[in-house]
């Protein structure tokens, strides 16, 4: 199979701090500045990726100070 996956992105871009992860699509700033130049096969690694970095993410958001000021 060598057609490439489509891009994991759901516009909502947003950086979380902790992890560095795209609250939306859960990559890294260097996986989505990359992903138009990676191969499919380096694309599909990271879509398998993915649904690991949702506890990463979790635990970096609680462990994020409260908003104040709201």
């Amino acid at each position: 199979m060598t057609d490439a996956p489509q891009s994991p992105c759901v516009k909502l871009c947003a950086i979380d701090a902790g992890s560095g992860l795209c609250r939306g699509c859960l990559r890294s700033l260097d996986e989505i500045a990359a992903w138009g130049r990676l191969d499919p096969q380096a694309q599909r690694a990271i879509l398998a990726d993915l649904p690991h970095r949702t506890a990463r993410l979790s635990a970096s958001s609680q462990d994020a100070p409260p908003l104040s000021g709201r």
